[in-house]
């Protein structure tokens, strides 16, 4: 695609595309042009899609990635907690 696309002519190629693949669409599915347009308008592939309407924001899976982060971050405080950075140690 050669002309410059609109913000809501992006919207309206990811849903046809999607209707047409009967799937989410790829940033691959898309001429390089297309997508670096769709991409400068929406930011990161999955903000496109949910821009769109194709796509909605999972709450179980934000959910889920928070967990993680804690569970994360406890572990990192308790092995600092078990494994001291003493200078004596590394002697």
């Amino acid at each position: 695609m050669s002309s410059r696309l609109t913000k809501e002519d992006c919207i309206n190629l990811i849903r046809e595309k999607t209707q047409e693949l009967k799937r989410l669409p790829k940033k691959s599915d898309f001429d390089i042009e297309t997508a670096s347009m769709i991409k400068s308008y929406f930011g990161p592939w999955p903000r496109a899609l949910e821009s769109a309407g194709v796509k909605g924001s999972d709450p179980e899976k934000l959910r889920q990635k928070r967990e993680k982060r804690l569970r994360a971050r406890e572990n990192q405080i308790k092995y600092r907690k078990e494994h001291p950075k003493n200078k004596e140690d590394s002697k």
